[in-house]
């Protein structure tokens, strides 16, 4: 899908839906959905962008999703099957994370802990340190299992797949996503 900038603005402060089954264990929670993947309608859907690869090479995914079409309703299914769920801490659409205000961050980290409790995952993993930080008052808090839990899951924190965060091969992508795979009982040691 072709859009041009002016095409892309229309999409500012809208929403994408959470995708999310009834069997939810690994809640992976993004910062907030792009422009482009609010058009979509579809998570982490801008072409290159590194998260469903890294569920693949984590051993969550038998196959890579390819979500810069659109979500289809096979690659959704295969998601619910698995037990993951995406949401986002901020519901609304920006060009990019920062620009979102602290006052959105904190009441984004408020409404994800009430939706995290009625779901029940074991795990939420939120992508992003900087984040997470900034959310829910932790600045010295660092990348990995956090010793909070967050509406009575496990919370863990792993690297963005944005490719704006280059300092995160795809390789480390994939063993933290595995980790927390573990952690939640999605996919078997090795």
């Amino acid at each position: 899908m072709g859009l041009t900038h002016a095409q892309l603005q229309e999409y500012r402060g809208r929403t994408l839906p959470d995708l999310l089954g009834p069997a939810t264990r690994l809640l992976f929670v993004g910062i907030n959905p792009g422009l482009l993947t609010v058009a979509m309608q579809a998570h982490f859907g801008r072409r290159g962008n590194r998260f469903y690869p890294a569920l693949f090479g984590a051993g969550i995914l038998d196959r890579v999703i390819d979500a810069s079409a659109g979500m289809r309703a096979e690659d959704a299914a295969l998601l619910v099957e698995r037990g993951i769920g995406i949401t986002n801490l901020v519901p609304v659409a920006t060009a990019r994370a920062d620009e979102l205000s602290r006052a959105e961050l904190l009441a984004g980290a408020a409404e994800l802990e009430a939706r995290v409790a009625g779901l029940r995952p074991r795990v939420v993993a939120l992508l992003g340190i900087t984040a997470y930080r900034s959310a829910f008052g932790r600045p010295k808090a660092v990348v990995g299992h956090q010793p909070e839990t967050l509406g009575g899951a496990e919370l863990w924190v792993v690297p963005n797949p944005s490719g704006l965060n280059a300092h995160s091969s795809l390789a480390d992508l994939s063993a933290a996503y595995r980790e927390v795979a573990l952690a939640a009982g999605v996919v078997s040691p090795r």
